[in-house]
């Protein structure tokens, strides 16, 4: 029993796939820090590290909060140009660059923006304002093409609006066809949107609107979880439940399984809870508020709920704790390495509960069969300038596999997208 408990304490939470949370580190609530990054930008040259054989670029910036990425079916890369606003947000980390360290009611740009690489180079030569918030934008996030169909998930609705593939622009307002609980002045505004591979359903996750409902129950009504629709918006359902903040989505390839990163709970110390990657059942309930990473209670949510608790599920893949995992991306193209090929690109947007800054990066989990083959890897580094001061050059989010095969990312707080490219 001493030399399992010594090997629990040994290994990182990023190898535990298929269990509970091992019985170190105890939940240390005392111990917990507030630690806000300070956002220097990429300076003299700089920008984030990639591994042998793979080079980063700029594939393009002067935006206002980048923050999730969409590829249209014909290739168009869609921009949600958006931020949170809800207040404690703003008021720290005076440094942030870009929209982040606004102290004003609104922050977020609302606007989408249309990027077009025409002669397929790697580098968009063109660049559209393609919605606004004239056009009913609120706070967007997740985008969708179905047909003759634009999608956009904004914070407290689903919209959709007439469109053919290659249009720079829509004008007119979006038709709603689901409201959904507003994020304004919570935590947790995303809302993402995916839909299945015949474009019947569409998913649709919500994080939490606390982080262990302290706020009350009421207030968490519809949230933490992932919703299902029919593209019309009629016949929603919850698909999945006690999903504290599930962002990024995605399909493993090959499977008919739906995966998601969920950011999990704070103030239980530096090292808990672990953000996860986790497969996502239908009627499956993951723990939120009641416990975590399955069945391992939270004392402080009151009244506890033990017959919820019994069917609690166990996350896939733990990650590190406050890592902020945001996006996800599946890599489905050939360019790279076979071992990058159907595996997991998940980003990293960064610490602020950690004495010690945690994500800040792009990390890759290798897929086989469907699951989790190996532990996270460091993929994208340099992202943090100075653990000491707290510093770090940028902040990454959103992540997409590009028509050609490369990655491109979100750094929100620099306004930029950076491409990955194997080869070049």
């Amino acid at each position: 029993m001493k030399l399992q408990f010594l090997l629990f304490a040994l290994l990182p939470f990023s190898v535990f796939a298929q269990s509970d949370v091992p019985t170190n580190p105890l939940p240390k609530p005392d111990e917990s820090h507030q630690n806000y990054s300070k956002v220097l930008g990429w300076v003299d040259g700089r920008k984030p590290q990639a591994p042998e054989g793979f080079t980063v670029t700029k594939y393009a910036d002067g935006f206002e909060n980048p923050r999730w990425l969409y590829v249209a079916p014909n290739g168009d890369v869609f921009v949600a140009e958006s931020n949170s606003n809800y207040s404690p947000a703003k008021q720290v980390g005076a440094a942030l660059i870009g929209a982040g360290g606004s102290n004003n009611l609104k922050n977020s740009a609302d606007r989408i923006t249309l990027l077009r690489d025409a002669d397929k180079d790697g580098i968009p030569e063109t660049k559209f304002t393609f919605l606004t918030a004239n056009e009913g934008l609120d706070q967007p996030f997740g985008m969708l093409v179905i047909g003759d169909w634009f999608y956009v998930a904004n914070s407290g609705s689903l919209l959709r609006f007439p469109y053919k593939a290659g249009q720079t622009s829509i004008t007119g307002k979006g038709i709603k066809i689901l409201d959904l609980p507003a994020g304004k002045h919570n935590r947790h505004w995303t809302r993402n949107i995916i839909a299945n591979a015949n474009n019947s359903k569409i998913y649709v996750a919500i994080g939490s609107g606390s982080n262990i409902a302290e706020n009350g129950f009421d207030n968490e009504k519809m949230r933490a979880r992932i919703l299902e629709v029919n593209p019309d918006g009629s016949g929603m359902r919850v698909y999945a439940s006690g999903l504290r903040n599930p962002v990024g989505m995605g399909w493993a390839p090959g499977t008919k399984t739906l995966w998601t990163v969920v950011n999990e709970r704070d103030e239980l110390g530096d090292d808990l809870v672990p953000d996860y990657l986790t497969s996502v059942k239908d009627k499956g309930f993951y723990g939120w508020p009641y416990a975590y990473f399955g069945k391992n209670v939270d004392v402080r949510v009151k009244p506890q709920q033990p017959a919820l608790v019994k069917k609690a599920i166990v996350p896939d893949f733990a990650l590190v704790a406050h890592t902020a995992s945001l996006g996800l991306a599946f890599y489905t193209a050939k360019v790279f390495p076979e071992k990058y090929r159907n595996g997991a690109f998940i980003a990293q947007h960064g610490s602020w509960n950690r004495k010690i800054l945690s994500g800040y990066r792009m990390v890759f989990v290798p897929f086989q069969n469907g699951k989790p083959s190996g532990p996270a890897e460091d993929f994208l580094t340099g992202f943090i300038a100075d653990p000491n001061k707290d510093e770090v050059y940028g902040r990454p989010v959103g992540v997409v596999v590009a028509p050609d095969g490369a990655l491109l990312m979100t750094d929100d707080k620099t306004n930029t997208i950076w491409r990955v490219a194997y080869g070049e």
